[in-house]
């Protein structure tokens, strides 16, 4: 037996477990989103695992802050990148932006960002 939920389902199914997966609605819902469109993509059908997906991705405001999170620093972080302090903002972001696309899934939306663990 199984039930078909459809993106916004999901997004709601996420977002009532936001205490443990710290996740907003926005972030639910662009996550719900990336899973139809990988159902697609793929052309499997997939089980909705809130605990599992919560343990594969986080939602952050930026990937500042995910360096931050993910490096125990931003100094850290910049250091493990090879970032220099002379380079600038937007050439820090790209950096860590191309990092991160090359590395594992990351899913842009209005107000911050998520990361698939890698």
């Amino acid at each position: 037996m199984k039930i078909t939920l459809n993106t916004s389902q999901v997004a709601e199914e996420l977002f009532s477990d936001k205490e443990n997966n710290g996740f907003t609605y926005a972030g639910c819902r662009a996550l719900a989103e990336w899973l139809e469109e990988f159902e697609e993509e793929t052309g499997e059908e997939m089980e909705l695992d809130v605990v599992a997906l919560r343990c594969d991705f986080s939602e952050h405001e930026n990937v500042f802050t995910w360096a931050a999170d993910y490096w125990g620093g931003l100094g850290k972080a910049m250091e493990g990148m090879n970032i220099s302090e002379s380079s600038g903002l937007d050439e820090d972001e790209e950096t860590i932006a191309e990092y991160l696309r090359e590395n594992t899934c990351v899913i842009k939306f209005e107000g911050g960002i998520i990361i698939r663990a890698f």
